[in-house]
Formats: C-alpha cells, structure tokens, sequence
C-alpha cells in the first residue's frame, strides 16, 4: 500500500512518549503500529454495523412471524427449553 497522505493528530505528551517506547521496544515503527490500530479499528466497527444489522433482520423476520400469528408465548419456549435440558440431563446420565 503506498503512503499518499500523511495523518496529524494532537495528543498527551506522556501518550505519545509512551507509545513511541512501545512501539520502539516491539523494533516496529510508530507508523506501522499505528497503521494497523487503525485498521484493527476499522475492522471491529465493520463487523459491529453488521452484527446490528443481523440482529435488526431477525427482529423485524420475528415481529412479521408474530404478526401472520407464528409465535409462540413465552410460556410455551420456556416448557419447550425446560423439556430439551431435561432430555439432555437424561443422555448425559446414561
């Protein structure tokens, strides 16, 4: 990847010094490091937009199966999740 821009930021002094030491002490350079937290960062917020995306599809798949009259109290999934943890106690113990 070629260096086109070059990023300035302002920080705390004991930060800077700090991260300059970390970095001079792994014999990478502060760019480099830096470089790749930004991408780490990039990354993680990625997949968190995509997580609540998901999770906003499974909702709205859930309210629309609850709506046409597929869903279930909250009764009956908490019998349904009773009656697997006693069948699997069952298996366990044979």
């Amino acid at each position: 990847m070629s260096k086109e821009t070059v990023f300035t930021m302002k920080l705390e002094a004991e930060l800077r010094e700090a991260f300059m030491a970390e970095a001079k002490a792994a014999h990478r350079p502060a760019s480099q490091v830096a470089r790749e937290l930004m991408r780490e960062y990039v990354e993680r917020q990625r997949e968190a937009r995509e997580y609540d995306a998901f999770l906003r599809q499974k909702v709205e798949a859930a309210r629309a199966s609850v709506q046409v009259g597929r869903g279930r109290s909250n009764e009956e999934v908490e019998s349904e999740a009773a009656a697997r943890r006693a069948e699997l106690l069952r298996q366990s113990d044979s």
